[in-house]
Order: C-alpha cells, then structure tokens, then sequence
C-alpha cells in the first residue's frame, strides 16, 4: 500500500472518531426593510429615553412631569427642547414653589427633566443641560413619614382575618410579612415561595425592590402572642 493510500484510509479512520463539525445557524430570515429601518432612525431621542425607563411608575411620573414642563413653556415637541435654557427651568421652578409643592415633588420634577437633558446631551440633541446649577429643595428629612403601627395595632391587625380556611392564612400570612418585614405593596405581590431560602442556615427573604434591586432580609416569623386566637 502506498503512503498517500496509508495517509487516505488514516484521515477516513480520524474523520470516524471526530465529530461533526457544526454549521453556523442560519441567519434570521426577518430582516428590516429599508422603510422600516429609516422609521427607526428618526426615532426621537426623547423617545429614546422614555424606553430606557423600565419601572412604569417612574416611566408615568416622569412623563407627566415632562408634560407639565413642556405645557407650562409652551412647547408642544420633543424637537423644541433643544430651545430650552436656564430661565426656563427657573420661571418653572417659581412657578413649582407658588402652588406650595413638596419639596420632594419638586426634586423629582426637576430630576426627571435633568435625566432627559442628560441623555440628549449625550445624543447631541442639545448644546447643554439647562438644568446644571438650578438649586433644588433640600431634603426635609431622611427619615420616612409613613406612621409606624404600635404593637397593640399590630395585634389587632394580624387578628382581622378569622378562621383556618385558605382566605383567612393566606392574609395572616401576607399582613405578617408586611409588619415585619415593612415591605412595600409592590414588594409583597412580587414575592414568590423560592425567595424564602437559607442563608448559614437561617431562613432569609429575597425582596425585589425598586429600580430592579434586589435586598435581602431575615425571615422573620409572627409571634405568638400576633397570632389569631381561637
């Protein structure tokens, strides 16, 4: 047998033993035609930015913040922000303080407007963000001005749902997370029974907060004396 029939019948006996060599998937056949793809193009930045926001209710507050700004100036187009100065911003501001706002209420207007001016910046839609050195109103406080429940309240809270049928557990079981966790409407209904895990041992509670954060807390179980009495 010759050598290049040796090197032949080897390369066949390798080519059993190997496996087969994948193909590339095939590309999408959807493709964008060009209509479509001009249509996307002259998408506004401003647009833009409002799909950047994934929470909805910062979505809806910053778009009716956004609206009201744009109602209180008199513009009625993405296109015409790029007319917008300092002066603006400050007769808007005045005019925020006039009706007594909070000043939370304020910031977060004034925050919603600097976000939009920054992405358009950044898209070079306009020279400059007016809002860059509008002082905002301080912050009153750090601490929260939702009221705290008493114990005694707490108890006679956990005690409104009567019975053991499956209604009566389920609310015991929701209000007892609520009050010792002080977990959010949001936070509660997003629960599922696998963020309850261990940690070292300890039974802990994965919380999906706001922005797509994520906490983590001791799983804490009702007393006791919080529980319905029979």
């Amino acid at each position: 047998m010759s050598k290049m029939s040796e090197s032949s019948s080897a390369a066949k006996s390798r080519g059993t033993l190997l496996p087969a060599r994948r193909s590339a998937p095939a590309p999408s056949s959807r493709a964008l035609t060009a209509p479509e793809f001009h249509e996307l193009a002259q998408v506004p930045p401003a647009t833009e930015w409002f799909a950047n926001i994934d929470n909805p209710n910062t979505r809806r507050a910053y778009r009716n913040d956004l609206t009201e700004f744009m109602t209180f100036i008199g513009i009625a187009t993405p296109a015409e922000l790029r007319l917008v100065t300092r002066a603006h911003i400050l007769a808007w501001r005045k005019d925020l303080e006039r009706r007594e706002l909070a000043g939370s209420t304020v910031r977060r207007k004034l925050a919603a407007l600097s976000s939009l001016f920054e992405y358009l910046c950044d898209q070079n839609s306009v020279p400059m963000n007016p809002i860059k050195g509008v002082k905002r109103p301080k912050v009153e406080s750090y601490e929260g001005k939702t009221p705290a429940l008493g114990d005694s309240q707490a108890q006679h809270l956990l005690k409104l749902p009567v019975g053991d049928h499956l209604k009566a557990v389920r609310d015991r079981a929701l209000l007892s997370l609520l009050l010792h966790h002080g977990l959010r409407r949001e936070e509660l209904a997003r629960l599922k029974v696998h963020d309850i895990h261990l940690r070292r041992g300890v039974p802990h509670l994965r919380i999906h907060g706001k922005g797509g954060n994520f906490a983590t807390s001791r799983y804490t179980r009702a007393r006791r004396d919080c529980s319905p009495t029979t």
